[in-house]
């Protein structure tokens, strides 16, 4: 028995192409009707055998299949499908003597399993889900090409202050005015930075960066304007600063807060008069050159300590960008971990569970983007022959977030409110129907078999 379900697509819900196998009729007929009624084109089969023809000539987005049927098995449907069509999410429906096969085939890269018996809205939840996994999928690919055609695509960020940014970045790329980028350690001060470059006129001659923080005060002058041979003790032979290497290019200078006041007037010198002089020196050097600098700190308020020399700050600080903090922009953690699994994947399609990527927006982060990456990484090297990257692995176990607040007393979970507010309403349709089971199936938008489960789960069946 074949039978295909089309319907409009929701609103809210992407169209997707579902095979439903199952040889019990009542599981068929009324999963078909749900899965329709969201909006899905369904073709409903009751033969195992049936379903592997189909899938050698169809596509199919969902495969929701029994693990027991005439003809072949659901995970013998699983692996085919696998074998075909990576990208096919299979969600297997199971009795209790069959958990354990379920639990192999999650293995074998089932996307869930669900044991009857169940809540038909469970699995087009579950559809739904896929649906939108895909959808953003889509809209990271697209956002991808676009960054990459206008030659920003090391920004990764859909979010709005994003956005700004790279349009800020675009802006000043044309120009050689140096650029102050301010933002946490781990927001991607370096990244900005490149795209400034990679987008400037000077794209082709040498990005040169240097963190101010990670040398001894004794080597940063020696390092940003290089030294004579015999200048100092190892000094054995002349060496290029990082101005020089940087002639014609890019002159990157990180936690430029880091910056002893003595060598910042130095830097300052270098910066108005375009020369430098290597240490143990008298001979002065042209250097042409684009600047650009980050901190972590607000330079404003270290020039009014007294720690930061206010002329070299508005020397600096001719544009200044400023980078949010990641839990600031928690709707580009989705693309973000995209992008990290490919560089680090592999060529592996691992994912990430909505349930588990809903964790991953609400953490804090607080080492920002770096963190993030480090988290899957992690999380791969942690997989194992899985696909799907664990919530254990990517976030620090921990009874509360570490910024977050801690609570004295329990509060209900988001399932209980829902769950206490759909038995309340139930209550009152069948009060304004008088009990009328069909009429109020209509009333609430469901199946009748939708409301018996509903009304049996909540003991409601007497009302």
């Amino acid at each position: 028995m074949s039978r295909t379900n089309a319907a409009a697509p929701s609103a809210t819900v992407e169209a997707l192409e579902v095979l439903l196998v199952d040889d019990e009729e009542t599981i068929r007929v009324t999963l078909a009707d749900d899965l329709a009624a969201a909006g899905h084109r369904v073709t409903a089969i009751a033969n195992g055998a049936e379903a592997l023809r189909l899938i050698e000539h169809r596509v199919f987005d969902v495969i929701v299949s029994d693990i027991r049927m005439p003809g072949a098995e659901g995970t013998t449907v699983l692996a085919r499908a696998k074998e075909l069509r990576p990208a096919t999410e299979v969600i297997l429906m199971t009795g209790f003597g069959t958990i354990e096969s379920a639990v192999e085939a999650l293995r074998a890269g089932a996307y869930h399993y669900v044991v009857k018996p169940f809540l038909n809205e469970d699995i087009v939840a579950h559809v739904g889900r896929i649906a939108q996994m895909r959808a953003l999928s889509d809209d990271n690919a697209r956002l991808r090409e676009r960054a990459e055609r206008e030659g920003f695509g090391s920004v990764i960020g859909r979010s709005r202050v994003m956005q700004e940014v790279v349009k800020t970045v675009r802006t000043v790329a044309k120009s050689d005015a140096s650029v102050l980028i301010e933002g946490e350690s781990g927001t991607g001060k370096e990244v900005i930075a490149r795209a400034i470059h990679d987008a400037s006129g000077r794209a082709a001659q040498p990005f040169i960066p240097l963190s101010c923080a990670s040398l001894p005060e004794s080597l940063i002058e020696a390092e940003l304007f290089g030294h004579e041979a015999g200048s100092f003790t190892d000094a054995k032979k002349q060496r290029r600063g990082r101005f020089e290497l940087a002639q014609g290019g890019t002159l990157f200078l990180d936690d430029i807060d880091d910056l002893k006041l003595e060598v910042q007037v130095k830097l300052l010198r270098a910066i108005e008069t375009r020369k430098i002089e290597r240490v143990g020196s008298e001979k002065l050097l042209d250097v042409d050159i684009r600047l650009l600098c980050a901190t972590k700190k607000e330079l404003r308020q270290m020039v009014e300590a007294g720690e930061f020399r206010q002329d070299l700050y508005f020397r600096l600080n001719v544009v200044t960008i400023k980078l949010p903090r990641l839990q600031d922009r928690a709707e580009d953690i989705p693309v973000l971990v995209e992008h990290f699994v490919r560089a680090h994947g592999g060529g592996r399609p691992y994912e990430v569970k909505p349930e588990v990527m809903d964790e991953l927006m609400r953490y804090p982060w607080p080492g920002n983007v770096r963190e993030l990456r480090h988290a899957v990484e992690r999380a791969i090297a942690l997989a194992g022959e899985s696909r799907h990257l664990k919530r254990e692995h990517l976030i620090p176990p921990s009874d509360e977030f570490r910024s977050g607040a801690r609570i004295s007393s329990r509060v209900p979970t988001l399932k209980e409110v829902v769950e206490d507010a759909e038995k309340e309403h139930l209550k009152q349709v069948l009060k304004l129907t008088r009990g009328h089971r069909a009429q109020a199936a209509k009333s609430l938008g469901i199946s009748r078999k939708n409301l018996w489960e509903k009304l049996r789960d909540y003991g409601l069946e007497d009302a």
